[in-house]
């Protein structure tokens, strides 16, 4: 995990996306806000970094994290509504900013 942090990301990208999932999830509702320290940043940033981890990580680690954003995926989908007008070239094969967070 740290070399693929080192090599594609920076240090402790992992463990900032899925606190990033993890502090958002405890939000009731469906309206999942970023964090608030750095106004900008959407938890679908956080899932970006970790679909780079995904990529690059060796079999083992690549399963271990794998289960752990197969959760989020399913309580971030759970929690929220398509949005096919958000499809574009830039979110292509990235269906999580293809979903609307409501209020």
């Amino acid at each position: 995990m740290r070399r693929v942090e080192a090599e594609r990301l920076w240090p402790d990208a992992v463990a900032v996306a899925l606190d990033r999932f993890a502090r958002a999830f405890q939000q009731p509702g469906r309206y999942l806000t970023g964090p608030g320290d750095s106004p900008g940043i959407e938890i679908e940033d956080g899932r970006d970094d970790l679909d780079e981890a995904l990529r690059y990580l060796p079999a083992g680690a690549r399963a271990d994290l794998g289960r752990l954003v197969e959760r989020i995926d399913v309580e971030f989908e759970r929690r929220t509504v398509p949005d096919p007008g958000r499809m574009c070239e830039w979110t292509a094969g990235r269906w999580w900013w293809w979903r609307i967070r409501e209020r």
